[in-house]
């Protein structure tokens, strides 16, 4: 069970359609990719994942740096290698680059350690479930024009989605943010609910306005209204607003978690796995939200985040925007609003070993 050898890669995999996020054209999903290799012949990997080519490599090469301090470890004892991957590159954390460097390294630490103990990811959490309902992310950007909004928030209903998530610029007013959901909801019809993201776009005033005015469309989560520092802005919101206000996916440590937890700044927490540094302190950031009472949701990675939702009593909902599909062999699909967890040992996905082999630029 030692860590005799760690391989990281980068690659670019290109979508099957590109679309324009946050002002800009997505052709490619980037990845950094770990793989774990044990004395026993096991094999773990991991994967952290990003719409933009920018400091890839550097968190590729950052992670291939902290993979020389894992060789000799025993793979089942994570937390101390995530521990001394972080004391490690202390200097440049916590959170930041060198949370993305450790996230898949210990992803596939964590996948090695399901397979030596022929167990899936979700009952090594503890296995509350091995399933969680999944909302619908994807085609649903800013950028789409009402009539294309239609159609894929029609798209999604038929797919059985319980609930789709538009993203919304500061490009409208808030009065046309509102109109804009309701066109969705109306599209998408009356068992389909609606959510939107803010993505930080908005300042008090304007998120305050249009809150209300998502209030009286039906709208029934309010993401990232407003940037994640603005600790006092968001509490004020979740106070004033009987819509849930959510967020979390731009923090990175357990006491940015913390602070915003006892600030009651959002109704739901969303985490972010590879921002926070992968599995081993996604656990922690669950349970105080836990302690808090309050839900969890996860951003994007719905192949990982559905074992580790669906094993936190508090799992809330699970975003379904896959962005790794092409290099798998099987990407696990929802079905009837309920995404499943793989019940082979480790997270259970599998590599399509050309398709990686073709997307592999460093």
């Amino acid at each position: 069970m030692k860590i005799t050898n760690v391989v990281v890669d980068v690659l670019e995999v290109p979508v099957e359609n590109a679309y324009v996020a946050a002002g800009r054209q997505v052709a490619a999903n980037w990845h950094v990719a770990a793989r774990i290799r044990t004395s026993d012949g096991v094999e773990g990997f991991g994967y952290i994942v990003k719409t933009g080519e920018q400091l890839m490599r550097s968190v590729a090469q950052a992670a291939r740096e902290l993979g020389e301090t894992l060789v000799g470890m025993n793979v089942l004892e994570t937390e101390a290698a995530w521990q001394k991957m972080a004391a490690a590159g202390k200097w440049a954390g916590p959170g930041g680059l060198l949370h993305w460097a450790i996230a898949p390294l210990d992803i596939a630490m964590w996948d090695a350690a399901g397979k030596i103990l022929g167990q899936p990811l979700y009952r090594l959490l503890g296995g509350y479930r091995d399933h969680i309902p999944a909302y619908a992310s994807d085609w649903l950007w800013y950028s789409l024009s009402n009539d294309q909004l239609a159609e894929s928030a029609q798209n999604h209903a038929k797919n059985g989605y319980p609930a789709i998530k538009l993203r919304l610029g500061k490009e409208l007013t808030p009065k046309q943010q509102a109109e804009r959901a309701r066109l969705a909801g109306n599209a998408a019809g009356a068992d389909v609910a609606v959510m939107v993201d803010g993505t930080e776009s908005w300042d008090l005033p304007y998120a305050r306005a249009a809150g209300r005015l998502f209030q009286e469309a039906g709208v029934t989560w309010l993401e990232d209204p407003v940037n994640h520092a603005d600790v006092a802005g968001l509490a004020s919101l979740a106070a004033e607003l009987d819509i849930p206000v959510t967020g979390g996916e731009n923090l990175y440590t357990l006491d940015q978690f913390r602070h915003t937890l006892e600030a009651r700044a959002v109704d739901v927490a969303i985490l972010d796995l590879f921002r926070v540094g992968g599995i081993t302190p996604w656990r922690k950031i669950a349970a105080l939200a836990e302690s808090h009472r309050v839900q969890i949701s996860g951003h994007v990675a719905p192949e990982f985040h559905v074992h580790l939702l669906a094993a936190a009593p508090n799992g809330q909902i699970v975003e379904y925007m896959p962005r790794s599909t092409a290099i798998l062999q099987e990407m696990p699909e929802p079905k009837n609003g309920i995404l499943t967890a793989p019940d082979r040992p480790g997270h259970g996905l599998i590599l399509d070993q050309a398709a990686f082999d073709r997307c592999r630029v460093a």
